[in-house]
């Protein structure tokens, strides 16, 4: 049995790249996705995550057991208080943890969602304000625990 690992989801590779065999991202379902170190929700710093449009899909195939995700959610502070987004995790297909609307400038919300026994997992993010699309969505801390 592997040894338990987190993997941060700003350090996954993509899956044309990766040996399948730790969470990858799935390049052909999923939208663009900036992997970047100390990103700022709210205020507040955060060491490493990745930055999504307002409206966005990102599909992981997780490749190997895993059992939790988790993240810190929210509107990036570089958006300067723009943007209103809704957070979405599903695991193959089913809904696992939907959030709030949360605005610019907004406190980043926490996410902690069991995983066990799910094949894919996928972030999503929703645009709540059709005249201010300009935001961009943080999955801040953002890692997956196998093992």
């Amino acid at each position: 049995m592997p040894a338990p690992a987190a993997y941060p989801v700003a350090a996954l590779k993509y899956g044309l790249m990766g040996d399948h065999t730790a969470p990858e991202v799935r390049l052909s379902d999923s939208s663009a996705l900036w992997q970047r170190d100390n990103l700022s929700i709210g205020g507040v710093r955060y060491g490493h995550g990745v930055s999504v449009p307002e409206t966005s899909s990102v599909t992981i195939d997780l490749n190997r057991r895993c059992s939790t995700y988790d993240a810190m959610v929210g509107v990036d502070d570089m958006t300067m208080g723009y943007g209103a987004i809704r957070f979405s995790v599903f695991g193959d297909g089913a809904l696992l943890w939907r959030s709030p609307v949360i605005r610019g400038g907004d406190a980043a919300v926490p996410v902690h969602v069991g995983i066990t026994g799910r094949k894919t997992l996928r972030l999503v993010t929703e645009s709540v304000d059709d005249f201010d699309a300009t935001g961009f969505g943080d999955w801040a801390a953002s890692r997956i625990g196998c093992g």
